[in-house]
């Protein structure tokens, strides 16, 4: 098979699974805008039926010489004629507003379906796709649908009754005139195919180029500093200058054909109008017999209508023909967004859930609707009981395999331990695995070998937010959300009060800083926090991470934007938030993990030492080197 019939079949199955689509957000509206668009596409095909029925009664007048009841008929005719003009304005209207309503409606549940997916892809999906491409579902996509919804498929829909009932008409008058419209109409079809095929190819092109500009153009903005820093300005314009160039030449080629097309249907349909126009005087002149389903002899009062007929089928095609664009762009979109839609959510076999708890009087947990900062693992068995576990943080890794993609193994045998209140730190070069340890725990990944065991219990059987919800997380990079810094405090949890986020700000260090801002712990923050510093920004994060309130935290180079004074004041706070804590800390500052519990120094996935401090440097191996600075982390 074919690329070209196997790409016809692939738009075939999206249109229909669009127009399902469309159906089941507005079973009743849809059809109802379809209706009003039929009103409207046959009432446009009427005037030519009256003006055949004027024609010939004023031959019939002329031949009898009796003006009166003729014209009393021409008015009546026009009378129907304006009514049936009203009954179509009022359709257009109709049909103009519900299809605004509907096509915005549409994108709307489209989006919702697009963002609540999204919210259950895995991380891995995040990882393998350029954040630019999705952005583009919202934006390019979305619009390109937006045009063929509200503009394409009522303008083809209109079209294509106004073609059939035209054709209808003129061979109910006239087989033979009707023969010669045909022939002309398959002449443009052809054209349209083959011209209006390499303006669809070049547009498909154009979106593509455009999309990579777009991507290009907001990297450097989000590179600008960095961009002048290393005066990097005329690269940058050159490498613009490249895109740039390969959207232009696209887009003029996508525009040539697309503008050349319109002019070559209109003077075939001019063509076309003389030679109906010759035909019929032909067949006028030489008496011929008239082939038709009405039955009426070939005259005047048909060949004049067969002109406007003519006209108008022509024009239809023209605008067929102008939307061919609009729907393969728009059905490119719809095939990517439902591409979106139909990814694969992250799977979640977990039964084990976390509740609230409290300790009956002869020590027993049961669960309860109040929070009482007593958590508990739910876990329902096979034969109907269900046991509660204290959630305590006790973590532990048995020869744990992992690749990120097979056959490239990243982690090799690995096994842990991290007791209640212990502090566990990972330490080696980048790559070595120490991310890819905590993605496992969160279970933003899972193993292929081995096991992980939380109180117990093995993390499979724990649903992915619960889980989650018993960890605390602070990244390297830190993100900050639209909004206070009240709002991104409480971030960490939603039913949190103010007086909880400022004593997590205090316990962090961040309280002073924030009182200095200009509107405190109400001051707006957008940009991912553009306005503050580094350092700000990451102990907004640990102040996140801390009104959460986990048994379980996750450190992830927590500290290393920031400078050594501010580094103290987060230390002390560091050190109030682990206590009575689980602690994984991944740093490069090795004075970060000298009071750890255990110390694990990894390389190319492997755990090579373990221990205290002192017990590492006593072994003076690898860790001793890094410490002394005869070995550099890189």
């Amino acid at each position: 098979m074919s690329n070209k019939t196997t790409q016809k079949g692939s738009r075939k199955s999206v249109l229909w699974r669009l127009i399902r689509t469309l159906f089941g957000f507005f079973p009743v509206l849809l059809p109802v805008a379809i209706i009003c668009i039929l009103i409207n596409a046959i009432v446009s095909s009427i005037p030519s039926i009256f003006l055949q029925n004027v024609i010939a009664a004023v031959e019939q007048s002329w031949q009898t010489g009796d003006w009166a009841s003729v014209s009393g008929h021409i008015l009546g005719l026009v009378g129907i004629l304006a009514t049936f003009y009203v009954i179509s304005l009022l359709a257009g209207i109709a049909y103009n507003q519900l299809m605004a309503y509907i096509t915005q409606g549409s994108l709307a549940k489209l989006r919702e379906k697009m963002f609540n997916g999204m919210q259950d892809l895995p991380i891995k999906y995040f990882d393998s796709h350029n954040h630019g491409d999705v952005m583009s579902y919202y934006t390019n996509d979305i619009d390109t649908l937006r045009q063929m919804i509200s503009q394409s498929f009522p303008q083809l829909m209109i079209s294509c009754v106004t073609a059939i009932s035209v054709l209808s008409i003129m061979m109910y008058y006239s087989l033979w005139m009707a023969l010669v419209v045909v022939v002309g109409v398959i002449l443009m079809v052809l054209v349209v195919r083959k011209v209006g095929g390499h303006s669809a190819r070049y547009f498909m092109r154009q979106q593509k180029a455009l999309a990579q500009t777009e991507g290009f153009v907001e990297e450097m903005m989000n590179g600008q500093k960095v961009i002048k820093v290393f005066c990097h300005e005329e690269e940058a314009q050159k490498a613009f200058d490249s895109i740039n160039d390969t959207l232009f030449s696209n887009a003029r080629l996508a525009n040539r054909y697309a503008n050349i097309l319109m002019p070559i249907l209109l003077n075939i349909g001019n063509v076309l109008y003389v030679v109906v126009a010759l035909v019929g005087g032909i067949l006028l002149l030489s008496g011929a017999t008239n082939v038709s389903f009405s039955g009426l002899a070939f005259s005047i009062s048909i060949v004049v209508p067969f002109l406007n007929m003519t006209k108008q089928f022509s024009g239809t095609v023209s605008q067929v023909s102008n939307q061919i664009n609009p729907v393969v762009m728009g059905l490119a979109g719809a095939k990517r967004i439902f591409e979106l839609i139909d990814e694969q959510p992250e799977t979640d076999d977990g039964y084990v859930t976390l509740v609230n708890a409290k300790e009956t009087a002869d020590g027993q947990l049961v669960e309860c609707e109040e929070r009482t900062n007593v958590w508990a693992w739910k876990h329902p068995h096979s034969d109907g009981t269900v046991t509660y576990t204290r959630l305590q943080g006790d973590v532990r890794m048995f020869n744990v395999d992992f690749a990120y993609e097979e056959g490239k193994t990243v982690l090799h045998d690995v096994s842990l331990y991290a007791k209640p209140g212990q502090k566990v730190a990972f330490v080696g070069s980048t790559g070595a695995g120490k991310t890819t340890i905590t993605n496992l725990i969160n279970r933003f990944y899972d193993i292929a070998d081995g096991k992980i065991r939380y109180d117990g219990i093995n993390i499979n059987k724990i649903k992915k937010a619960d889980l989650r919800r018993s960890l605390g997380v602070v990244l390297q990079d830190t993100n900050l959300f639209t909004g206070t810094v009240m709002d991104n405090i409480r971030y960490g949890r939603l039913d949190a009060c103010d007086e909880e986020c400022i004593a997590a700000a205090k316990l962090a260090g961040a309280h002073d800083f924030i009182t200095r801002l200009p509107k405190g712990y109400d001051t707006p923050l957008s940009g991912n926090g553009a306005s503050l510093s580094q350092g700000q920004r990451q102990l907004l994060a640990i102040a996140r991470a801390a009104v959460a309130d986990p048994p379980v935290m996750i450190l992830d180079e927590a500290t290393s934007s920031i400078d050594t004074r501010t580094e103290a004041i987060v230390q002390r706070g560091m050190d109030a938030l682990m206590t009575g804590r689980t602690v994984f800390v991944i740093a490069h500052r090795l004075s970060t993990v000298k009071n750890s519990d255990a110390i694990m120094v990894l390389d190319h996935g492997r755990i090579i030492e373990r221990g205290t401090h002192e017990e590492l440097l006593a072994l003076k191996g690898t860790y001793y080197q890094l410490y002394t600075g005869a070995l550099e982390l890189d």
